[in-house]
């Protein structure tokens, strides 16, 4: 068959895009195939009837499709054409001398739930799998993970019985209770069934886990595994991937014109970084992520999900399609904000990745609380020089002390004076006494009185020379400030609208201000962890309207206590404007599993006036389960971190940048810096603050579990996690005085424990002195491995690189 097929004469340009999988098969190869695949799609974008590009005619896919062979230098590819040869797509790609072969053997179909295109190899899957080692009985596991199979509810789930095969004559098949029909119901693919049919141990499950499968498929298989009943998959996998219209699973010109099927980008700069620092989550999304970051909501929109779903990545996509759809100009009318200024530095680089400095040309990135100081320095008020946390316990203990009302502790009082006063906008004792103290623990009139003592002195403290001010109290006159400018500019419009005229140039003039709000669009990253008055300033830099603020959080990652009702501040997200992400694709399923069990039972809000859960939440890759290790003091826990860390990267090549310790404190942090950094380790770290971390200094990064907010790393050890510290003790006086500040404490403690465990990608190591925390498992003491034989032994000890505890 002839070569580059397509209309003679002259070049016909093409439009080229890469799936996901073959954007997979590209990175297990590395850069030389990235290289040599994004060569070739330009050339084929270029022309697609280049001699060079070797095109074979393999099969007629379907009605309007049809698959080709093509060479692309150092490897080859599987390609999609279809609309008359218009519209092509990389659907796979091979290397080494049978790659041809490899290729020509693909099955490729449409998935009738998603309307997808997938491709499956199943003859290398069926052989891989059978050829796995079996063992000759079955364990007392298998016993009775089969027997629990058999026992299955008849009604709901159809069983069948699967034909005897080598593999399965000692054992029931991993998937024999669900038959064919549930299986493609939930979106499975077809060619696959008969190898699903051989898998019988956790083994062969986890080698088909390694090729490259479909993603609906791959999602639906393993939340069957963990037991997740079929209603349940259905609901939380099945009906987010399914199509918005009926499927033809031979109309492939329409498969290929569907969000899942296709890349986000076919920007020449994407393609060229194919196979080389590609990170595939940043340029593309799951159907329903992207339906999110480019759908068009009446008002107010809001994303939640647990760690690692990637919020974040829906939110710079978000941003990138908000301003492709601005006017042409120059200023900055899209806003990205978040918490800290940490993540407002990462996100402004992931923004600039994402779209170059064209794009953050369009767009504010700055904190929130960086924004709130600009705009009353640019009001010209003067409220002081604003101090840190530890200044702000500093005069609490000052004003306790003067006033001998040691019955209040610091942090109750300023996290007081945060959250209600301020947030309440309460400027006298009758606001005060009325003002709803909903989530916070209970206390009487006479007690609010008292409380209200302190803050008048604490607010006096603030006021006397040199003069001093609050973050919080910054952010309050920054909504104020906001508030009457929007208040300004809608009297303006409306006389705009009624008068006209030409006298409201000179009413325009002599403002002083501008008569525009100040952003089109907001965009809000961890939004859990704004404040009242936070919210209040957003609300009033944006005109309410189409797509005015998207915001993206997770209640269980709070850990300033900032509980807002969204509705309460002028923001409404109900209904359809509330979306929720459910996909892990960054934390395995084991650290998952155990961040989860810290959380297990207690009750979150959704940012607003309902209730969130983590029903659904599941995890798509899997590795090392947790590692616990125990030393009977101090300085033994911390010279086995050390170690550990040693062996890492020395070992294993780790570097030390993508490693990071957490500690419930900043002296831990500290302490263990000194450590990690003198004789025998000489360790380089660097302590995370404020103000961040060069990205390309190698170095462990040291910080409290706050600082882990929002950042990812390799490998994370986890310490001092012993009873006592995590939580702290000073928590059990409110056991019996105060269980409604007892209950909130603890629940604080466990988000921050789950922040931090969830920051870990490929490792979490547990470690703590004494007796382990009651977050932990029961048995974590008996079962943790001994930081002592560590430390004795100058290395791990056996098998110590899986785990002792899960």
């Amino acid at each position: 068959m002839s070569y580059g097929a397509g209309r003679p004469g002259g070049r016909a340009r093409t439009r080229v895009q890469v799936g996901l999988q073959a954007h997979e098969d590209i990175r297990r190869r590395g850069g030389a195939v990235g290289d040599a695949v994004g060569t070739f799609v330009h050339r084929l974008r270029a022309d697609r009837n280049n001699r060079a590009l070797r095109r074979k005619f393999l099969r007629a896919a379907g009605d309007n499709g049809d698959l080709y062979i093509a060479h692309a230098d150092t490897c080859m590819v599987l390609l999609l054409s279809t609309d008359g040869e218009n519209e092509m797509r990389v659907l796979a790609v091979r290397d080494g001398a049978l790659a041809g072969a490899e290729l020509a053997r693909l099955t490729v179909e449409i998935n009738p739930v998603s309307g997808a295109i997938e491709v499956v190899d199943q003859s290398q899957v069926s052989a891989n799998v059978v050829a796995l080692p079996d063992r000759s009985e079955p364990t007392a596991d298998d016993a009775r993970r089969d027997g629990a199979a058999t026992a299955a509810a008849p009604d709901p789930v159809r069983a069948e019985a699967a034909a005897p095969t080598p593999t399965s004559s000692l054992r029931t098949p991993l998937f024999a209770r669900y038959d064919d029909e549930l299986l493609l119901e939930l979106g499975v693919v077809r060619s696959l069934l008969p190898t699903l049919r051989k898998v019988c141990t956790d083994e062969q499950f986890a080698g088909l886990l390694t090729h490259n499968l479909p993603e609906l498929t791959r999602d639906v298989l393993l939340a069957l595994r963990d037991r997740v009943e079929p209603k349940q998959v259905r609901q939380h996998i099945t009906e987010k991937w399914r199509s918005e219209e009926d499927v033809n699973p031979r109309d492939w010109s329409r498969a290929a014109q569907r969000a899942v099927s296709q890349a986000e980008t076919d920007d020449d700069a994407v393609l060229g970084a194919l196979g080389k620092s590609f990170d595939a989550w940043r340029l593309f999304l799951h159907p329903e992520q992207k339906r999110l970051a480019t759908g068009d909501f009446k008002g107010s929109a809001k994303v939640t999900g647990g760690p690692g779903t990637g919020k974040t990545v829906v939110a710079l996509h978000r941003v990138r399609h908000l301003v492709d759809r601005l006017p042409p100009g120059h200023s900055h009318e899209v806003l990205l904000t978040t918490y800290n200024v940490n993540l407002a530095l990462d996100l402004k680089e992931r923004l600039r990745q994402l779209g170059g400095d064209e794009l953050l040309r369009r767009v504010d990135v700055k904190s929130v609380d960086a924004l709130a100081g600009e705009i009353v320095q640019e009001s010209r008020v003067e409220l002081g020089r604003p101090i840190d946390d530890t200044a702000a316990m500093n005069l609490w203990h000052t004003v306790i002390t003067e006033t001998d009302r040691f019955e209040y502790d610091v942090e109750f009082l300023d996290s007081e004076f945060k959250q209600v006063i301020v947030a309440g906008g309460c400027g006298s004792w009758e606001l005060y006494r009325r003002v709803s103290r909903s989530g916070r623990p209970r206390i009487s009139t006479a007690q609010r009185h008292q409380i209200w003592q302190l803050v008048l002195a604490y607010k006096a403290h603030l006021a006397s020379p040199p003069q001093q001010t609050t973050y919080a109290l910054i952010a309050d006159e920054a909504a104020a400030i906001e508030q009457r400018r929007m208040a300004r500019t809608e009297e303006q419009a409306r006389y705009k609208e009624e008068v006209g005229g030409r006298d409201l140039v000179h009413r325009e003039a002599g403002s002083g201000m501008w008569l525009k709000p100040r952003y089109r669009h907001i965009v809000v990253d961890e939004a859990q962890d704004l404040s009242a008055s936070h919210w209040r300033m957003l609300r009033a830099m944006v005109r309410k309207g189409p797509n005015d603020i998207f915001l993206v959080g997770d209640a269980h990652q709070r850990i300033y206590g900032n509980r807002v009702v969204l509705g309460h501040q002028g923001i409404e997200v109900r209904g359809r404007a509330s979306r929720r992400l459910t996909l892990n694709y960054r934390t395995t399923r084991q650290i998952l599993g155990s961040a989860n069990r810290l959380i297990e039972g207690a009750p979150f809000d959704d940012l607003d006036a309902g209730t969130d859960t983590l029903d659904g939440y599941r995890s798509v890759l899997t590795g090392l389960a947790p590692q616990f290790w125990r030393a009977p003091d101090r300085l033994t826990e911390m010279r086995a971190v050390a170690t550990l860390i040693q062996e890492r990267h020395d070992t294993y090549g780790t570097p030390y940048s993508a490693m990071a310790v957490s500690v419930p404190d900043g002296s831990s942090a500290q302490e263990f810096a000194n450590v990690l950094a003198r004789e025998p380790f000489r360790i380089p770290v660097v302590e995370l603050r404020r103000e961040g971390v060069r990205a390309d200094l190698d170095a462990v990064r040291i910080g409290t579990m706050h600082r882990f907010k929002g950042l990812e790393f390799q490998r994370v050890f986890l310490t001092s996690v012993g009873e006592g510290q995590v939580p702290h003790q000073r928590i059990e006086q409110y056991r019996l005085a105060n269980p409604d500040r007892y209950r909130q404490e603890e629940q604080r403690a466990r988000s921050l424990v789950f922040v931090a465990a969830t920051r870990a990608r490929d490792e979490l190591v547990v470690t703590w002195s004494g007796k382990a925390s009651r977050f932990l498992p029961e048995d974590a003491d008996d079962t943790a491995h001994r930081a002592s034989d560590l430390l004795r032994n100058d290395g791990p000890p056996s098998g110590s690189s899986g785990s002792a505890a899960a």
